[in-house]
Parts: C-alpha cells; structure tokens; sequence
C-alpha cells in the first residue's frame, strides 16, 4: 500500500484501539518521511484533527517531530506500544475477588480481567460497546454482568474499584469513555477507588494536553455529545501505567514525549 494511502486508511479508522491505530500510524509515517520528509508536519496535524482524543497519536507526531531522526522515532515507537506490560501490571494489581466497574470496552484493561477468574466485573454498555465485552469476558470464565448505561451510578456505588481508562490523559485529569465522568464522580463520593489506566503513549505533557483540550472545547460540540469524557485528576486516586501502580498526581505527569509546537496549530 502506499504510504499516502496508508495513512488515508489510519484516518478513517473509528473505534479502534487508539495504541493499534498508532502502530499503524507509525509506520506510514515513517514510509512517508522515505519519499516525502517535507511532509511530516501536515501530515500529523492531519492525524490528529481525526484521532483527537487519542493521546498515542499525539505522543507518536510529536515524538516524531522532534526527533533529528523520525522514521528511527517510529521504530522506537512502535517497540514501546508493542510491549506495553500496562495490562500485565493491572491484573497483578486489582484486589482479589473484588467487584470492578467498567465503561464500555476499555481494551487494556479487558485483557487484564481476562487472566483474573477471581475479579467480578460490571460493565456499563457504554456506545453499545458493553455487550459483546461482557460476553468475551465469559468465554473467558469470569463472571461479568452488563449494566445500562442508566445504572452507571448505582454500579459504581456498589463497586470495591471503578476504572477508566484514558484514551488520553494529562495533568489535569483523562479523557475516557462516554460515562467515565459519572462514574468517577459517584465512585469519589462513595468512596470507592478510582483509578486511572494510561498505558504507553497516553499521558501527554501540559502543553499537548492543553492543545488537546482546545481543540474539543472548540469543536462546537455540547459536552455531553463529545466522544469521550473528562475524568478531573482529584476524582483519581491512582493511576496504572506502562511502569506500573502509582498515585495520580505522578502518573499523569509521566509522559514520554517533547510538546512540540508543531502541533498547537491545527491542520490547514
């Protein structure tokens, strides 16, 4: 495929898991920067305007911007969202037999429940995406009920550990699924843990994330009709990321990439 329409193909990728949107990202990028290195920087700005919520492709443009060599970036790249242990360190971290609240098919930490018989799982049918994630979840032999997306409050109430997983995140909170918002919120009042999942390439520095945030604030869309939800950093207690466990206030601060200039400007 050539890499022009290769990366027509990677912008028109919805619902996908946002670090395999990214891994194909890099590679068309760095087939690209081969043939046109003039390129790059339009090219990720136009990513991005399709993808952003997804903090990996943001860490991926700008760690490939700022590198002196961009396609040796996207190797680099790749290699870390390959070997992302941030479910590996999830499941060895959940309580045993606790009762863990979900929202929709938060997919890094699907895998981690798959290996954990012993962990009971609600999850919220967020984007109707909660259904088919129950149902693999009991092929695996765990025990998964569905809840409505009108019981996310009831549910995290009754829950030991509410988690969300950010499709971004920054220092002043992350993004996640539609309904992440209350969740946390009720989780926070009743006491129950919230935590964070930011696996590779999903924390972004102040900067990006401010840049991020300016872009959703001016999309025009209301709220509660954008694709995901704001999680503030007060309502998270901890967060689990590619190094493991760690308080909130750490690990939404461990980010990995430059905030490049480049990407404050939108594309066009």
């Amino acid at each position: 495929m050539h890499p022009i329409e290769h990366l027509r193909y990677v912008a028109r990728a919805t619902g996908a898991d946002p670090g395999l949107v990214a891994r194909e990202a890099a590679g068309a990028l760095a087939e690209m920067t081969r043939m046109e290195p003039a390129g790059l920087v339009p090219a990720c700005r136009r990513l991005i305007e399709r993808h952003v919520t997804s903090g990996p492709m943001w860490w991926l443009s700008a760690r490939m911007l700022g590198a002196d060599d961009p396609r040796e970036a996207a190797t680099t790249a790749i290699a870390e969202l390959d070997g992302d242990r941030t479910d590996r360190h999830l499941a060895s971290a959940l309580p045993d037999s606790a009762t863990v609240l979900l929202i929709g098919w938060p997919d890094i930490c699907a895998a981690a429940l798959r290996s954990r018989g012993d962990v009971e799982v609600l999850v919220v049918d967020s984007g109707g995406e909660g259904g088919p994630l129950v149902r693999r979840l009991r092929e695996a032999g765990n025990v998964a009920t569905l809840v409505p997306e009108s019981g996310v409050g009831p549910a995290a109430a009754v829950s030991d550990l509410v988690i969300v997983e950010a499709l971004a995140a920054g220092p002043a909170g992350v993004l996640a699924a539609p309904g992440s918002m209350a969740a946390a919120s009720v989780a926070a009042y009743s006491l129950v843990p919230v935590w964070a999942v930011t696996g590779v390439g999903r924390v972004l520095p102040e900067r990006l994330w401010d840049a991020l945030a300016a872009r959703l604030d001016g999309s025009g869309d209301e709220p509660w009709d954008r694709p995901a939800d704001l999680v503030p950093a007060p309502l998270i207690g901890q967060v689990v990321g590619p190094d493991g466990l760690s308080e909130a206030e750490a690990g939404l601060r461990a980010s990995t990439c430059p905030a490049a200039p480049e990407l404050f400007r939108a594309a066009g």
